[in-house]
Parts: structure tokens; sequence; C-alpha cells
């Protein structure tokens, strides 16, 4: 689905071809932010660009939520947000954000954002994963009302069954629930 949505500081809009630089340049190739991530580092800029071709597809999707993150002063894409899948129904979030721009409170103002959204939507839950080695993403998870589920082992991966991690699930609850 293609939406934008917004807040104070963010636009959360679709993903565009014209993105892959500084999607590559300021996260997709640092090894740094996709060390928790369940993709491998790109290498290259073509990389980049497949992966978005193929997201920009998937928005013909009306479930398919995925937003690139930019500072509104600057017109900065920083990161990306989406709904990587449903379990049961609930919405699961899956985030990245560049390193230059951690620790600022982007990244919990786009989950809210995201969230609130799902919930004005209809969905009363939404999950987010965070390993349990991933002590920022907890701490958004949290400042984000997650409320700890439990934790798991999982491939770290999409295509490394070999490499367990260990994941914290946080259950996000809407005010009517």
């Amino acid at each position: 689905m293609r939406l934008t949505l917004e807040t104070d500081r963010l636009i959360l809009r679709p993903f565009e071809m014209s993105d892959a630089d500084e999607m590559f340049n300021g996260w997709a190739s640092d090894p740094e932010v996709t060390k928790y991530l369940t993709w491998d580092t790109h290498k290259s800029i073509d990389e980049t660009r497949y992966v978005l071709e193929m997201w920009i597809k998937e928005y013909e999707d009306p479930k398919r939520l995925n937003f690139a993150i930019v500072l509104k002063n600057e017109s900065k894409l920083i990161g990306g947000i989406d709904v990587v899948g449903y379990e049961e129904d609930i919405p699961v979030i899956g985030y990245n954000l560049s390193r230059k721009y951690w620790n600022r409170g982007y990244m919990t103002e786009a989950c809210k954002c995201l969230i609130d959204y799902l919930f004005s939507v209809g969905y009363n839950k939404v999950r987010i994963d965070a390993m349990t080695e991933n002590t920022g993403s907890n701490r958004v998870i949290k400042k984000c009302g997650g409320v700890f589920s439990g934790t798991e082992e999982r491939p770290h991966k999409w295509n490394d069954d070999s490499n367990k991690v260990l994941v914290n699930r946080y259950v996000i609850f809407s005010s009517e629930e």
C-alpha cells in the first residue's frame, strides 16, 4: 500500500528507486546496522536497487506497509520501517536506522507513528521482535509500550538456519484492548 504518515520531525513515505544511494550508503552497507537485521549487509548498490525494486512492486498488496523514514527539516532518508508480516493477523514491525541518527529518538517516533496508524485501522495488537543483545532496539520497543512476551531461538539471517540467535518478543496493545 502506498501511504504517507507524518510526525513532528519525520515523514514516513513509500520507498522510491531514487532512494538507492542514500539507503546503500546510509545503512544497507553498514555491518554495524545490519548485524541485528534478518538480511545480509549489501555489498553493492545493485543489491540495494534489487531490494527497492522488489519493495516497490509489493506496494500493490494492501497489507504491505513499508516506509522510508525521512527527516523533515533536511529531506534526508535515514532509515526504514515496515510491517514485515502478520502472525495470526497481528502485524509484526521491523525497522533499521542509519547509525549517524541513533540515540536521537527518531526510531521511537517512527515506531509510535506506525503503531498508532495500525491501531487506527482496527488492529488491537502489534508485535516487535529484537535480538536480546540489541539493547538499543529493546529500549525503543519498551518506549513504545512493548510488553515482553518471551524469548525464542531462531535463525539470525533469513537464509541461514545454522546460525541461531535469541530474540525477545514484545506485544504492544491498543488502549482499547
